[in-house]
């Protein structure tokens, strides 16, 4: 088993219910991590700015990976790091707009001045067509269950995750990693410990090396009970990118 010192958490689905209330036990959990010293990273098809309001909220060091590994960053204060080309996203966005005003459907776009990777859109038509009809196009179809994403090939949470392990020096191996949705299916294989919620998709909960009985936050909770044993006590970062 081996040592844990920092956490990439799902916000959507994960410590959100389907309505996307935070489930307090799970930020109560977050700020006990954080006390003690874990990097807890949130991980999320959200927007940077959207995330960086939760991380105030919550009380993290601010290191976040938006966009669905499209962005990271490294604390508040550090430099945006842009993975995925947004111009590819665009233009297969263009081509589905195009498919579906044909049919007299307008697509809702959501957050399309924040976003520096990806383009994300409301779940109002039916994924799998969305598949077909990018399936000539060099975007991957994500579902998350509360959005559908167009993002560049090879882009994806396990992606931003090794490059953010890299800069903040933590192996890898030394995070957990939870999730519920095909987005998140990357960074569990990719961290040291992989866990789902009670309520992820198949394919996630069978890439995990634990699946919780209960769901959303409180099964966040319970995954993170499970591994406290293996978790570092750290020095608290003091300050480190924190704005008051």
């Amino acid at each position: 088993m081996p040592t844990l010192r920092a956490v990439a958490c799902d916000v959507d689905g994960t410590i959100t219910d389907r309505e996307r209330r935070v489930n307090t036990a799970a930020i109560a959990c977050i700020r006990d991590l954080v006390g003690r010293g874990v990097e807890v990273v949130l991980a999320s098809g959200n927007t940077a700015c959207f995330l960086d309001a939760l991380a105030r909220v919550f009380g993290t060091s601010g290191t976040i990976i938006a966009e669905n590994g499209g962005v990271y960053r490294i604390g508040f204060t550090g430099d945006l790091r842009i993975l995925g080309d947004r111009s590819i996203s665009t233009r297969a966005y263009r081509v589905l707009e195009k498919y579906y005003q044909a049919k007299g459907v307008a697509l809702e776009l959501y957050g399309e001045k924040y976003r520096f990777s990806d383009v994300a859109f409301a779940r109002t038509v039916p994924p799998e067509e969305v598949r077909e009809v990018m399936r000539d196009q060099e975007v991957k179809v994500l579902d998350t269950g509360f959005a559908i994403h167009l993002q560049p090939e090879g882009i994806s949470k396990g992606l931003a995750l090794r490059k953010l392990a890299v800069d903040l020096g933590i192996p890898v191996e030394e995070f957990l990693a939870a999730g519920d949705s095909e987005n998140d299916l990357e960074m569990i294989e990719a961290a040291g410990i992989g866990v789902a919620v009670a309520n992820a998709r198949d394919g996630v909960k069978a890439a995990s090396d634990y699946v919780a009985e209960k769901g959303d936050g409180d099964g966040f909770v319970e995954a993170v009970e499970r591994y406290q044993p293996y978790f570092l006590d750290i020095e608290p970062h003091q300050g480190r990118n924190r704005e008051k």
